[in-house]
């Protein structure tokens, strides 16, 4: 089998607050992350969705809420905009003060219980794998700006 997890991590020139808030404030994701808006109910158990206006909109549950330090949720994969077993993998965001601004470490998981083809899985690791350094590069631009 392929990969089995996406991580990047980067500092970003911003304080952990900052960066917390542009990761699970929906007026925030819903910018840099969702270019359509974002839906946010944070909280474990709650709900979120990303829009796109190219992709539509993705569904997640959110799972771990530790304020300016970790965010988790299970989110779609590919075969549906909802995450339902075989369809959904996991992203956890971790934040860390580093210096003047914040440690941010990403990982999606969980791309082995996908039940879809390994051509298919290997497809979809590689676009997650271009859409993590593209997204995150847009929020270290986003709390630059």
């Amino acid at each position: 089998m392929g990969t089995e997890q996406i991580e990047r991590e980067m500092v970003i020139a911003a304080s952990p607050d900052r960066v917390w808030e542009a990761i699970t404030q929906e007026e925030h994701l819903g910018t840099w992350f969702g270019d359509a808006g974002a839906d946010v109910d944070l909280r474990p158990g709650g709900k979120l969705s990303l829009h796109w206006n190219e992709h539509g909109t993705v569904h997640a549950v959110i799972e771990v809420v530790e304020p300016t330090e970790r965010f988790v949720f299970r989110w779609a994969g590919p075969t549906s905009p909802d995450p339902t077993p075989g369809n959904a993998t996991t992203v956890e965001f971790r934040l860390s003060p580093e210096g003047g601004g914040t440690r941010l470490t990403v990982v999606e998981r969980g791309f082995g219980e996908l039940a879809v083809s390994e051509d298919e899985r290997a497809a979809y690791v590689d676009d997650n794998t271009q859409g993590w350094r593209d997204e995150l590069d847009e929020l270290r631009a986003y709390l630059a700006a």
